[in-house]
């Protein structure tokens, strides 16, 4: 037996101790053995009926709460097992509270005391009432914006003319006072009450060098336009290709990937920091960080399939669901991946560190040879065609467009097992998603994408429509 999360070790008794008590109440429980050395031999105890006396007078007196203490004896010794369990409400020893993390007992304090406590009265950050502010803040433009969004999933909400109500069942207020959710979904100047909601977004050559930066406040809603906007507009570039005669200008990274991890940012961040949600473009990478952690219960790896959705701000993700902005079922991570897969980028990374969670994006990587720019003239336009290479208006022929055809054999025809799956998955279902494939198959979503891929080249399988309302088409007459 060695000292972990729900046991501890000690040879006698001091007041002190209590704190151990206070800690294992405040976690899942625990153990406090008295007369036992650090690696759990027994030394015995001094006075062992008297602290049977005195003992549970003491800790309830101190803490409010009453163990069940016994005296065992072993090895011709004697020694007092503390048995406490977890409390429903916070405890806590001289007004400081301590919580259980391993073998080591920490006070809490700051923001993980404020989040500790939040979570035993089973609310969350957003719904605390603030008392002070008043309707007129209200922004009624954005209120106006939510109704036409959530038409869909609130059909009601359209006939209500009366603002307050829809926040009253939006469930944003309490006594007539408006909830910390609220304010920050729907006020002129959330700021004024909540300083750190904002977004910091910059452009940096290294961590210590910044070209150029924006700051982005107002209420949520209004935060994701203007910062989707300032990303379009002044830090992302729109690499120029073309689908048959039509031109087409895309983000270098994803529009509605960004747009998610921007909204799960919002949704997700410990507004009990005073740090911001900061957005920082790199030459070989794109950043989205937040401080707030990933809930106990997901870890990064289950951000890469289904899972489930704990919002660390509950009101602020329901109202998002509702407007249509996001879905409620931990599906964003998954768009994110999917959304980078289907732009040809590498797979976004998800990031831990401490409390911070970062997505990194990676740009795409064309692996194609610097352009020799004396053999353009001035008018020439440079492009990407439909095979991802770089081509001019004056030379589309040998050297700068590969022969797609030159590595087609006579087993171009052959599927693996893994490809005859997708193929009857697909048939099954032809709105089946990528990420819903890599679960049936069992092999992860860059894979798949690339099995794909490869019967769409043979011809077996098509893609009609867009990746949101469209469906897929198995060729039967070549698949038998």
């Amino acid at each position: 037996m060695i000292e972990n999360q729900h046991i501890e070790f000690k040879t006698t008794w001091r007041d002190e101790y209590i704190r151990y008590v206070s800690a294992f109440s405040n976690a899942k429980g625990g153990v406090l053995y008295l007369g036992k050395d650090d690696n759990g031999k027994i030394v015995g105890i001094e006075n062992p009926n008297k602290l049977l006396e005195t003992l549970p007078n003491l800790i309830n007196q101190k803490t409010g709460i009453l163990p069940l203490i016994e005296l065992k004896h072993e090895e011709n010794k004697q020694f007092i097992v503390i048995n406490i369990q977890e409390s429903i409400v916070p405890i806590s020893f001289h007004g400081h509270y301590y919580i259980r993390s391993g073998s080591v007992t920490t006070e809490l304090q700051g923001a993980q005391l404020n989040d500790f406590l939040l979570k035993r009265t089973g609310l969350t950050w957003d719904e605390i009432v603030v008392d002070d502010f008043k309707a007129d803040e209200l922004d009624i433009p954005t209120i106006e914006k939510f109704k036409r969004l959530a038409t869909d999933r609130l059909p009601f909400i359209q006939n209500e003319e009366n603002h307050l109500h829809i926040l009253q069942k939006l469930n944003l207020m309490k006594g007539g006072k408006f909830k910390r959710a609220a304010i920050l979904l729907f006020a002129k100047n959330p700021q004024k009450y909540f300083l750190q909601a904002r977004i910091k977004i910059g452009k940096f050559l290294s961590d210590s060098d910044i070209l150029t930066s924006d700051i982005v406040e107002g209420n949520l809603f209004q935060q994701v336009d203007q910062a989707l906007d300032i990303l379009r507009t002044k830090y992302l570039l729109s690499p120029i290709s073309y689908e048959g005669i039509y031109r087409r200008e895309k983000l270098e990274y994803p529009y509605e990937a960004l747009r998610e991890a921007i909204l799960n940012a919002l949704i997700h961040r410990n507004y009990m920091i005073t740090s911001t949600i900061q957005i920082r473009l790199y030459a070989n990478q794109f950043l989205i960080m937040n401080d707030g952690k990933l809930p106990d219960e997901i870890s990064v790896e289950d951000l890469r399939r289904n899972h489930i959705s704990i919002p660390r701000n509950f009101l602020l993700a329901e109202v998002f669901y509702k407007s249509g902005l996001i879905e409620s079922w931990g599906r964003g991570t998954l768009r994110i991946i999917n959304e980078c897969i289907e732009a040809g980028l590498p797979e976004p990374e998800f990031i831990i560190n401490n409390s911070l969670f970062t997505v990194c994006f990676k740009p795409k990587d064309l692996s194609i040879k610097p352009f020799d720019e004396n053999n353009v003239g001035t008018n020439t336009d440079i492009f990407i065609d439909d095979n991802k290479n770089l081509v001019t208006n004056r030379d589309t022929n040998r050297d700068t467009k590969r022969d797609t055809n030159k590595d087609t054999n006579k087993d171009i025809n052959k599927i693996t097992p893994v490809q005859d799956k997708l193929l009857k998955s697909i048939q099954r279902n032809n709105k089946i998603t990528i990420s819903e494939l890599s679960v049936i198959t069992e092999i992860n979503i860059r894979n798949t994408k690339n099995n794909i891929s490869k019967l769409k080249n043979i011809g077996l399988v098509k893609r009609v429509g867009n990746n949101k309302t469209g469906h897929w088409e198995v060729n039967t007459d070549k698949h038998r």
